[in-house]
């Protein structure tokens, strides 16, 4: 699997941040509310494929809500992706785009997935969708010149004259 299509993957997580969360009384905690979700996020960027996928499981369990659910499923989507277990991968991009259709980083995802498994006219249909939905993105525009690569690869046109690189003869009326 490209490394490349897999970075585009994880850099498109839906990503858990830290926030303010107040508690009863005055005390103001600061931090991520799901833990879980939020070491799992950070497992995947830095390529811990296993431990992030193991962490963002966990965070699904405990999430409280669907933003939750949400952001871990969008998460396992690019997980399981870099992984190279498509299928699952696929399942849970599906699960997001299914309570979400405006979620542009699943289309990224997604067609990313697709791209691997030689689902190019599927993988072309998210693209458009994504891009749709985020014209500006350059983690798309990337993951669609990936595509016509597969899909349209272009011709080399460019011959390289080596001939240069040789020492011309000796002049033989100098010698």
């Amino acid at each position: 699997m490209s490394k490349r299509l897999v970075l585009l993957a994880v850099l498109a997580l839906a990503g858990v941040y830290a926030h303010a969360q107040e508690e009863t009384g005055t005390k103001t905690v600061l931090g991520p509310r799901n833990i879980f979700l939020y070491d799992g996020a950070n497992a995947l960027l830095a390529g811990d494929g296993e431990e992030g996928v193991r962490l963002t499981l966990k965070g699904l369990n405990a999430a409280q809500g669907q933003r939750e659910e949400k952001t871990a499923h969008a998460n396992l989507c690019a997980g399981f992706l870099l992984i190279n277990q498509l299928e699952t991968a696929l399942e849970h991009c599906n699960w997001v785009i299914d309570i979400d259709p405006y979620h542009w980083r699943t289309y990224n995802n997604r067609a990313i997935v697709y791209l691997q498994l030689k689902r190019f006219e599927e993988s072309e249909a998210d693209i458009k969708k994504g891009q749709a939905l985020n014209p500006k993105s350059e983690k798309l525009k990337e993951v669609k010149g990936l595509y016509l690569d597969e899909v349209d690869p272009v011709a080399e046109q460019i011959t390289i004259d080596d001939r240069r690189s040789v020492p011309p003869p000796p002049d033989k009326e100098q010698e």
